[in-house]
């Protein structure tokens, strides 16, 4: 460890699919899939599941910033989403899976609005990007069966994610226009 910690909390739909974009990257040193911007303590995943907790299904980092920068972090966490769905993303429908970005200081805030409003005026995307930047709150481990998910259940993470429509979208949208 070169510096102090700090954290990084994401909605992007699924946690299971936004688990393994940012587990393989140097200075991350965990990912963990969780809960928050609710208003119950202690969700379960089948209460938020129900839409009734009012909690994102999201991901919480902790990462080095003398080794990976929070805009770095920020440029990964795009390119995993649709900004301009605010349904849900890809075949995961509801409201505890709509994107945001927690963040945990000022300047996560600013940094997140700098690419949101980058990420607008770019004219990648013809409908106006919903993702919301909200101030962290208690953030929930989720159920110890969710963590790490890609990796103790391989074969059926790489099924639902081949179902979701997620890498077709991430291919047409980032890495054919690059």
């Amino acid at each position: 460890m070169t510096g102090q910690l700090k954290q990084a909390t994401f909605a992007g739909g699924c946690f299971w699919c936004m688990v393994k974009p940012f587990d393989q990257w140097d200075g991350i040193h965990d990912v963990v899939s969780g809960y928050t911007g609710g208003h119950m303590e202690n969700p379960t995943y089948e209460a938020v599941k129900k839409g009734s907790t009012g909690h994102y299904e999201s991901v919480q980092i902790t990462y080095d910033p003398a080794v990976i920068a929070y805009d770095r972090i920020l440029e990964i966490y795009w390119r995993q989403i649709d900004p301009t769905d605010d349904g849900g993303q890809f075949h995961d429908r509801g409201d505890s899976y709509r994107t945001a970005i927690f963040y945990h200081d000022n300047q996560q805030k600013e940094a997140a609005e700098q690419t949101r409003n980058a990420l607008a005026a770019s004219g990648k995307f013809s409908k106006p990007i919903v993702t919301r930047i909200l101030p962290a709150s208690t953030f929930y481990p989720a159920e110890d069966y969710h963590q790490d998910f890609y990796k103790k259940n391989e074969s059926y993470y790489k099924e639902d994610r081949a179902q979701s429509g997620r890498d077709e979208f991430i291919a047409e949208m980032w890495e054919q226009q690059e």
